[in-house]
């Protein structure tokens, strides 16, 4: 399968000041995970197999209820060609 970019916004329905919190543990997640992200200021982008960055997504989810949201809404964006795609091509020149 070709490699692919999915960028992860998460909104965690919790008060304001866990808000960051929620999200870092999130981040911490992918982090883990092995695949290759950057974190922006509004969304966090990976790299890989698009299977392995949809699990990811789903975990998520579960880490965020497990640090108390109530609810969760996320946007999820993929960019996927046949040949694959890369972060680098896409930021290279800003770098």
């Amino acid at each position: 399968m070709s490699t692919v970019n999915v960028s992860l916004k998460v909104l965690p329905v919790v008060e304001e000041e866990r808000i960051y919190p929620v999200v870092d543990k999130v981040i911490e997640l992918i982090k883990e995970s092995g695949v290759k992200y950057i974190v922006g200021p509004s969304e966090t982008t990976m790299e890989g197999e698009l299977d392995e960055l949809l699990e990811i997504v789903k975990k998520a989810q579960d880490v965020c209820i497990k640090e108390g949201a109530s609810r969760v809404v996320s946007i999820v964006m993929i960019d996927y060609k046949p040949g694959g795609v890369t972060m680098d091509e896409k930021i290279y020149k800003y770098r």
